[in-house]
């Protein structure tokens, strides 16, 4: 965040935009207990939306559905991390 000063003295605040996903990326959604299910629906990012609060906000489509979706930052997973994550535990802890 920068700030400049206006001739009244008060400062202008120029936030940075702070969305983690990008346009186009893929991405799953948390279900209500804050994991994500392995067989849960991928979605593509549409948009970039102002935050909610404190919360950026997407909007997201799924080939599967006729609509898009809104939802924040904290309810979405990049699609391949669940799967890069398992691959990492199996080459450093081995099968079982």
């Amino acid at each position: 965040m920068t700030a400049t000063t206006r001739r009244t003295g008060r400062p202008i605040r120029h936030e940075a935009a702070s969305h983690r996903f990008a346009v186009g990326q893929t991405v799953r959604l948390r279900n209500d207990f804050g994991s994500f299910p392995k067989d849960s629906e991928i979605y593509r990012i549409t948009a970039t939306l102002p935050p909610s609060g404190n919360a950026p906000q997407y909007r997201i489509h799924s080939d599967g559905e006729r609509h898009e979706r809104v939802t924040t930052e904290d309810s979405l997973q990049p699609a391949d991390t669940s799967s890069e994550g398992a691959g990492l535990i199996e080459r450093t802890f081995g099968d079982g």
